[in-house]
């Protein structure tokens, strides 16, 4: 009896649990810049375009058939596509004005780019047989770069 007494004088806790909601907010964020308090970031062309225009408005930064249904290595060549945009923006450091597109055609790859006018032309046709060579080596095919060179501002489509 006395265990009864017991728990009749203890105050009793209750379990309760809440489940809160709000508004449903479908903003999509992701591959959008922010904009700055003076508007002072400049944005290229294809910078200043949203995630979902791609293919309306802008292009593909890759081209190939490997994503087709039944596409052979698509796994492989986007592996490969990061690597040339890391080897490039590595082996050109601060010349790089645009975002690398790679075009594969058969047996041939070709990375486009636009570089700085103010680069020194030794230097830019050094880089361009280094990166040619080498990336034919690793990639065992061959690799040919197509550049421009352009000034910083012509490059430049907006500012936010």
């Amino acid at each position: 009896m006395a265990l009864a007494t017991i728990l009749r004088t203890t105050p009793q806790k209750t379990c309760v649990a809440f489940f809160q909601t709000s508004a449903v907010t479908n903003k999509a964020r992701a591959g959008r810049y922010r904009v700055t308090a003076k508007k002072n970031k400049p944005l290229t062309y294809e910078m200043s375009l949203k995630p979902h225009e791609i293919a309306h408005k802008k292009g593909w930064n890759s081209w190939n058939t490997s994503n087709l249904i039944d596409g052979n290595r698509s796994s492989e060549t986007a592996v490969e596509d990061m690597f040339i945009r890391r080897f490039m923006n590595g082996t050109w450091p601060l010349l790089l004005l645009s975002e690398i597109i790679i075009k594969r055609q058969i047996n041939i790859i070709r990375v486009a780019g636009i570089l700085k006018l103010t680069a020194n032309p030794r230097q830019i046709y050094f880089l361009t047989g280094y990166s040619e060579e080498f990336l034919s080596y690793w990639l065992q095919c061959p690799v040919k770069l197509e550049i421009q060179l352009a000034k910083r501002n012509d490059v430049i489509f907006k500012y936010i």
